[in-house]
Protein backbone atom coordinates (compact mmCIF):
# COMPACT_ATOMS: atom_id res chain seq x y z
CA UNK A 1 0.00 0.00 0.00
CA UNK A 2 2.67 2.40 1.17
CA UNK A 3 5.04 1.37 -1.92
CA UNK A 4 2.20 2.16 -4.51
CA UNK A 5 1.43 5.22 -2.93
CA UNK A 6 4.45 7.13 -3.69
CA UNK A 7 4.32 5.93 -7.47
CA UNK A 8 0.98 7.48 -8.35
CA UNK A 9 1.97 10.48 -6.80
CA UNK A 10 5.32 10.88 -8.76
CA UNK A 11 3.67 8.74 -12.15
CA UNK A 12 4.47 12.16 -14.08
CA UNK A 13 8.83 11.96 -12.75
CA UNK A 14 8.59 8.22 -13.94
CA UNK A 15 8.41 9.23 -17.35
CA UNK A 16 12.22 10.20 -18.45
CA UNK A 17 10.59 12.60 -21.95
CA UNK A 18 8.45 14.26 -19.39
CA UNK A 19 11.00 14.58 -16.64
CA UNK A 20 13.35 16.19 -19.06
CA UNK A 21 11.25 18.83 -20.33
CA UNK A 22 9.77 19.70 -17.08
CA UNK A 23 13.84 19.67 -16.07
CA UNK A 24 14.43 22.16 -19.58
CA UNK A 25 11.66 24.31 -18.79
CA UNK A 26 13.31 24.80 -15.03
CA UNK A 27 16.63 25.84 -16.04
CA UNK A 28 14.50 28.23 -18.88
CA UNK A 29 12.69 30.06 -16.61
CA UNK A 30 16.27 30.16 -14.03
CA UNK A 31 17.42 31.81 -16.98
CA UNK A 32 14.94 34.19 -17.70
CA UNK A 33 14.85 35.31 -14.05
CA UNK A 34 19.09 35.38 -14.35
CA UNK A 35 18.53 38.02 -17.41
CA UNK A 36 15.54 39.75 -16.19
CA UNK A 37 16.99 42.81 -16.49
CA UNK A 38 17.64 41.93 -20.20
CA UNK A 39 13.63 41.14 -20.76
CA UNK A 40 12.67 44.18 -18.67
CA UNK A 41 14.38 46.47 -20.79
CA UNK A 42 13.91 44.84 -24.24
CA UNK A 43 10.35 44.55 -22.99
CA UNK A 44 10.29 48.23 -21.60
CA UNK A 45 11.28 49.66 -25.15
CA UNK A 46 9.09 47.73 -26.99
CA UNK A 47 6.11 48.96 -24.99
CA UNK A 48 7.70 52.58 -25.13
CA UNK A 49 7.61 52.09 -29.09
CA UNK A 50 4.10 50.64 -29.07
CA UNK A 51 3.16 53.20 -26.99
CA UNK A 52 4.31 56.60 -28.95
CA UNK A 53 2.31 54.96 -31.78
CA UNK A 54 -0.74 54.60 -30.44
CA UNK A 55 -0.47 58.03 -29.14
CA UNK A 56 1.50 60.19 -31.69
CA UNK A 57 0.89 57.99 -34.80
CA UNK A 58 -1.34 59.58 -37.76
CA UNK A 59 -4.90 58.70 -36.78
CA UNK A 60 -7.37 57.30 -39.31
CA UNK A 61 -11.52 57.55 -39.29
CA UNK A 62 -13.90 55.95 -41.41
CA UNK A 63 -17.13 56.94 -42.83
CA UNK A 64 -19.33 54.81 -44.05
CA UNK A 65 -22.39 54.87 -46.34
CA UNK A 66 -25.17 52.18 -46.28
CA UNK A 67 -26.43 51.68 -49.63
CA UNK A 68 -29.35 49.53 -51.26
CA UNK A 69 -28.96 48.74 -54.80
CA UNK A 70 -32.40 50.61 -57.01
CA UNK A 71 -34.03 47.64 -59.28
CA UNK A 72 -35.62 48.73 -62.19
CA UNK A 73 -38.86 46.23 -61.90
CA UNK A 74 -40.26 47.86 -64.59
CA UNK A 75 -37.58 47.02 -67.00
CA UNK A 76 -37.37 43.18 -66.03
CA UNK A 77 -41.12 42.87 -67.00
CA UNK A 78 -40.75 44.58 -69.94
CA UNK A 79 -37.99 42.40 -70.97
CA UNK A 80 -39.98 39.32 -70.63
CA UNK A 81 -42.58 40.73 -72.76
CA UNK A 82 -40.50 42.60 -75.05
CA UNK A 83 -37.15 41.19 -74.98
CA UNK A 84 -37.78 39.76 -78.76
CA UNK A 85 -38.89 42.69 -80.35
CA UNK A 86 -36.91 44.85 -79.14
CA UNK A 87 -33.44 43.25 -80.02
CA UNK A 88 -34.86 42.60 -83.49
CA UNK A 89 -35.08 46.74 -82.89
CA UNK A 90 -32.10 46.93 -82.01
CA UNK A 91 -32.97 48.23 -78.84
CA UNK A 92 -31.40 46.64 -75.39
CA UNK A 93 -34.10 46.74 -72.73
CA UNK A 94 -31.46 44.73 -70.49
CA UNK A 95 -28.82 46.84 -70.57
CA UNK A 96 -28.12 48.41 -66.97
CA UNK A 97 -30.71 46.10 -65.31
CA UNK A 98 -27.93 43.96 -63.44
CA UNK A 99 -27.55 44.92 -59.73
CA UNK A 100 -23.41 43.87 -59.87
CA UNK A 101 -22.82 46.99 -62.42
CA UNK A 102 -23.08 49.55 -60.00
CA UNK A 103 -21.14 48.07 -57.57
CA UNK A 104 -18.94 46.95 -59.84
CA UNK A 105 -18.40 50.43 -61.31
CA UNK A 106 -18.22 52.09 -57.38
CA UNK A 107 -15.18 49.25 -57.10
CA UNK A 108 -13.84 50.13 -60.54
CA UNK A 109 -10.09 51.46 -61.50
CA UNK A 110 -11.63 53.36 -64.23
CA UNK A 111 -13.83 55.60 -61.91
CA UNK A 112 -10.93 55.71 -58.92
CA UNK A 113 -8.69 57.43 -61.49
CA UNK A 114 -11.72 59.85 -62.37
CA UNK A 115 -12.61 60.61 -58.95
CA UNK A 116 -8.68 61.17 -58.06
CA UNK A 117 -8.37 63.46 -61.29
CA UNK A 118 -11.58 65.50 -60.73
CA UNK A 119 -10.92 66.10 -57.16
CA UNK A 120 -7.07 66.90 -57.91
CA UNK A 121 -6.37 64.43 -55.25
CA UNK A 122 -2.87 63.11 -56.52
CA UNK A 123 -0.89 64.85 -53.95
CA UNK A 124 -3.18 64.90 -50.85
CA UNK A 125 -3.28 60.86 -51.95
CA UNK A 126 0.60 61.04 -52.04
CA UNK A 127 1.19 63.85 -49.66
CA UNK A 128 4.28 61.63 -48.40
CA UNK A 129 5.91 62.28 -51.87
CA UNK A 130 5.39 65.66 -52.41
CA UNK A 131 6.79 69.10 -51.61
CA UNK A 132 4.24 71.38 -50.47
CA UNK A 133 6.72 74.61 -50.25
CA UNK A 134 8.27 73.84 -53.46
CA UNK A 135 5.63 72.40 -54.84
CA UNK A 136 7.02 69.76 -57.07
CA UNK A 137 7.82 65.30 -56.40
CA UNK A 138 10.36 65.05 -54.20
CA UNK A 139 11.75 62.05 -55.68
CA UNK A 140 14.01 62.87 -59.30
CA UNK A 141 11.61 63.37 -62.10
CA UNK A 142 12.43 59.81 -63.69
CA UNK A 143 10.79 58.20 -60.49
CA UNK A 144 7.81 60.78 -60.45
CA UNK A 145 5.08 59.31 -59.23
CA UNK A 146 1.94 59.09 -61.66
CA UNK A 147 -1.79 58.61 -61.12
CA UNK A 148 -1.46 54.44 -60.69
CA UNK A 149 0.10 54.95 -57.59
CA UNK A 150 -2.67 56.99 -56.08
CA UNK A 151 -5.26 54.65 -57.29
CA UNK A 152 -3.30 51.80 -55.65
CA UNK A 153 -3.26 53.64 -52.29
CA UNK A 154 -6.83 54.60 -52.81
CA UNK A 155 -7.95 51.14 -53.44
CA UNK A 156 -5.30 49.77 -50.43
CA UNK A 157 -6.03 52.01 -47.79
CA UNK A 158 -8.74 54.49 -48.37
CA UNK A 159 -11.79 52.34 -50.83
CA UNK A 160 -13.56 49.91 -48.80
CA UNK A 161 -16.98 48.28 -51.19
CA UNK A 162 -18.95 45.25 -49.31
CA UNK A 163 -22.10 43.40 -50.09
CA UNK A 164 -24.26 41.69 -47.83
CA UNK A 165 -25.23 39.15 -50.20
CA UNK A 166 -28.10 38.40 -47.51
CA UNK A 167 -29.85 41.39 -47.52
CA UNK A 168 -27.87 43.29 -50.56
CA UNK A 169 -26.89 46.19 -48.89
CA UNK A 170 -24.25 47.97 -50.01
CA UNK A 171 -21.45 49.74 -47.17
CA UNK A 172 -19.17 51.81 -49.20
CA UNK A 173 -16.10 52.61 -46.44
CA UNK A 174 -13.68 55.64 -47.08
CA UNK A 175 -10.64 55.47 -44.16
CA UNK A 176 -8.67 58.78 -44.22
CA UNK A 177 -6.44 61.24 -41.94
CA UNK A 178 -9.07 63.82 -42.30
CA UNK A 179 -12.65 62.97 -41.08
CA UNK A 180 -14.28 66.14 -42.51
CA UNK A 181 -12.63 64.89 -45.64
CA UNK A 182 -13.57 60.89 -45.14
CA UNK A 183 -16.89 61.63 -45.26
CA UNK A 184 -17.46 64.38 -48.15
CA UNK A 185 -15.58 61.71 -50.36
CA UNK A 186 -17.79 58.90 -49.20
CA UNK A 187 -20.75 60.87 -50.32
CA UNK A 188 -19.64 62.09 -53.23
CA UNK A 189 -18.68 58.71 -54.80
CA UNK A 190 -22.04 57.86 -54.13
CA UNK A 191 -23.36 60.64 -56.09
CA UNK A 192 -20.83 60.28 -58.77
CA UNK A 193 -22.32 56.47 -59.03
CA UNK A 194 -25.93 57.32 -59.70
CA UNK A 195 -24.82 60.89 -61.49
CA UNK A 196 -23.21 57.98 -64.15
CA UNK A 197 -25.35 55.85 -64.69
CA UNK A 198 -28.14 58.15 -64.55
CA UNK A 199 -26.54 60.33 -67.66
CA UNK A 200 -26.33 56.85 -69.10
CA UNK A 201 -29.64 55.79 -68.44
CA UNK A 202 -31.30 59.22 -70.25
CA UNK A 203 -29.16 58.93 -72.91
CA UNK A 204 -29.84 55.35 -73.98
CA UNK A 205 -33.92 56.19 -73.32
CA UNK A 206 -33.36 59.73 -75.48
CA UNK A 207 -31.41 57.40 -78.29
CA UNK A 208 -33.98 54.63 -78.22
CA UNK A 209 -36.79 57.50 -78.66
CA UNK A 210 -35.37 58.49 -81.79
CA UNK A 211 -34.76 55.76 -83.38
CA UNK A 212 -38.25 54.40 -82.49
CA UNK A 213 -39.89 57.55 -83.93
CA UNK A 214 -37.91 56.90 -87.25
CA UNK A 215 -39.35 53.53 -87.59
CA UNK A 216 -42.80 54.14 -86.66
CA UNK A 217 -42.82 57.39 -89.24
CA UNK A 218 -41.10 54.71 -91.64
CA UNK A 219 -43.28 51.81 -90.95
CA UNK A 220 -45.58 49.91 -93.20
CA UNK A 221 -47.34 47.23 -91.48
CA UNK A 222 -49.47 48.13 -89.14
CA UNK A 223 -48.87 45.39 -86.31
CA UNK A 224 -45.09 46.44 -86.67
CA UNK A 225 -46.31 49.66 -85.75
CA UNK A 226 -48.48 49.51 -83.05
CA UNK A 227 -45.80 47.45 -81.31
CA UNK A 228 -43.06 50.26 -81.82
CA UNK A 229 -45.58 52.47 -80.36
CA UNK A 230 -45.85 50.62 -77.56
CA UNK A 231 -42.05 50.49 -77.29
CA UNK A 232 -42.06 54.17 -77.66
CA UNK A 233 -44.40 54.80 -74.42
CA UNK A 234 -42.25 52.82 -73.01
CA UNK A 235 -38.74 54.48 -73.50
CA UNK A 236 -40.58 57.80 -72.92
CA UNK A 237 -41.72 56.72 -69.06
CA UNK A 238 -37.84 55.29 -68.75
CA UNK A 239 -37.09 58.54 -69.59
CA UNK A 240 -39.22 60.37 -67.54
CA UNK A 241 -37.94 58.05 -64.49
CA UNK A 242 -34.50 58.48 -65.25
CA UNK A 243 -34.52 62.50 -65.22
CA UNK A 244 -36.93 62.78 -62.03
CA UNK A 245 -34.84 60.16 -60.20
CA UNK A 246 -31.60 61.63 -58.45
CA UNK A 247 -30.45 58.47 -56.46
CA UNK A 248 -30.62 56.28 -59.77
CA UNK A 249 -28.26 53.31 -58.55
CA UNK A 250 -27.94 53.27 -55.17
CA UNK A 251 -30.89 54.12 -52.63
CA UNK A 252 -28.81 55.73 -49.71
CA UNK A 253 -30.24 54.57 -46.56
CA UNK A 254 -27.83 56.18 -44.68
CA UNK A 255 -25.21 58.70 -45.54
CA UNK A 256 -21.92 59.21 -44.18
CA UNK A 257 -21.23 61.65 -41.15
CA UNK A 258 -18.12 62.94 -39.74
CA UNK A 259 -16.65 60.45 -37.33
CA UNK A 260 -15.58 61.14 -33.95
CA UNK A 261 -13.17 58.91 -33.17
CA UNK A 262 -10.47 57.30 -35.16
CA UNK A 263 -10.76 53.66 -36.10
CA UNK A 264 -6.67 53.13 -36.43
CA UNK A 265 -4.21 53.14 -34.31
CA UNK A 266 -6.21 50.75 -32.23
CA UNK A 267 -4.05 52.09 -28.55
CA UNK A 268 -4.64 49.43 -26.45
CA UNK A 269 -4.58 46.70 -29.37
CA UNK A 270 -0.97 48.34 -30.51
CA UNK A 271 0.23 48.62 -26.98
CA UNK A 272 -0.50 44.77 -25.99
CA UNK A 273 0.87 43.70 -29.03
CA UNK A 274 4.14 46.01 -28.33
CA UNK A 275 4.47 44.21 -24.80
CA UNK A 276 3.83 40.73 -26.03
CA UNK A 277 6.37 41.12 -28.90
CA UNK A 278 8.95 42.43 -26.25
CA UNK A 279 8.44 40.10 -23.54
CA UNK A 280 8.68 37.48 -26.75
CA UNK A 281 11.54 38.82 -28.70
CA UNK A 282 13.72 39.08 -25.13
CA UNK A 283 12.83 35.49 -23.94
CA UNK A 284 14.33 34.24 -27.20
CA UNK A 285 17.98 36.78 -26.77
CA UNK A 286 17.94 34.92 -23.47
CA UNK A 287 17.56 31.21 -25.06
CA UNK A 288 19.66 32.29 -27.79
CA UNK A 289 22.41 33.49 -25.31
CA UNK A 290 22.04 29.92 -23.27
CA UNK A 291 22.67 28.22 -26.06
CA UNK A 292 25.90 30.01 -27.17
CA UNK A 293 27.09 29.89 -23.53
CA UNK A 294 26.83 26.07 -23.03
CA UNK A 295 23.48 24.89 -23.10
CA UNK A 296 22.30 26.60 -19.76
CA UNK A 297 25.53 25.83 -17.93
CA UNK A 298 26.67 28.89 -16.78
CA UNK A 299 24.38 31.63 -14.98
CA UNK A 300 23.59 34.28 -17.20
CA UNK A 301 23.61 38.31 -15.69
Amino acid sequence: MNASGPSLLSGSTDDPVLAQADSEIARLWSAILASRWLVIIITGIFLFGGLAYAFLGTKWYRAEVLLAPEKDDSRSGLLSQFGGLASLAGINLDAGSDDVEPIAILKSYGFARSFIADEDLMTVLLANKWDSERKAWKAPQSRWPDERDAIKVFDDDVRQVVEDKKTGLVTLAIEWKDPVLSARWANLLVDRVNTRLQARAVAEAEGNIKFLKAEIAAGDLVPLQQASARLLEIELQRLMLARGKAQYAFRVVDSAHVPKKPVRPQKLVVIALAAIIGFLVSVLLVIARRALVGGGSHRLP
